[in-house]
């Protein structure tokens, strides 16, 4: 046998040069291969799945987009989470201050000056009338260092608290910065009839 021969069939046959057919049933047509039998056709390969890169670019535009919407969101929410805070202590501030007012007796009587920011010798509720240090201080004129930024102030005047004329109205404003909140209490001569 030579290496040049051309193979041939167990027939004896040389194969033809090009596919082979055989008609089978229905008049459906198959290929054979050079030695007869069925050749396998490799399945025709579709578009592989995935994203274009058009696609990818339209894809990363539009979560762009979207996580900047969500960002400002959460941004905004973020900023004003702090104002919350400042808004609980000026009401707690506020609250403690006219508290502290109307356990005073409504009478006035004769008292010291006080020094600084104190407030020890108040000794009734018309004495907080104009108080404003421009910052927190306890009773005894000790800056709260805690409370740095925020102030108080009283004013106190005499009203008419539903027909009961003996009533003094009370307005604690306290503030930091910009912000600021302001509080209305009343005092009145519930007391006036009986002895100290």
């Amino acid at each position: 046998m030579s290496a040049n021969r051309t193979p041939t069939l167990p027939s004896g046959r040389c194969p033809p040069r090009g596919p082979l057919q055989r008609t089978g049933k229905a008049g459906s047509t198959q290929d054979l291969g050079w030695d007869g039998a069925p050749r396998v056709r490799k399945a025709t390969t579709k578009a592989q799945g995935g994203f274009t890169l058009v696609e990818m670019i339209v894809a990363i535009v539009i979560l762009g987009v979207g996580l900047a919407g969500v960002m400002v969101a959460f941004s905004t929410a973020v900023r004003g989470s702090a104002d919350p805070v400042i808004h609980q202590q000026l009401l707690a501030i506020a609250e403690e201050m006219i508290e502290e007012i109307q356990l005073k007796p409504y009478a006035a009587s004769p008292n010291g000056a006080p020094a600084g920011c104190a407030r020890d010798t108040y000794n009734d509720v018309a004495d907080y009338n104009g108080y404003a240090p421009g910052k927190v201080c306890t009773v005894d004129g000790t800056e709260v260092a805690a409370l740095a930024g925020y102030a108080v102030g009283v004013s106190v005047g005499s009203a008419t608290l539903g027909g009961v004329g003996e009533a003094l109205r009370i307005v604690v404003t306290a503030s930091k910065g910009s912000q600021s909140l302001s509080l209305v209490g009343w005092r009145t001569n519930y007391a006036q009839g009986s002895a100290p």
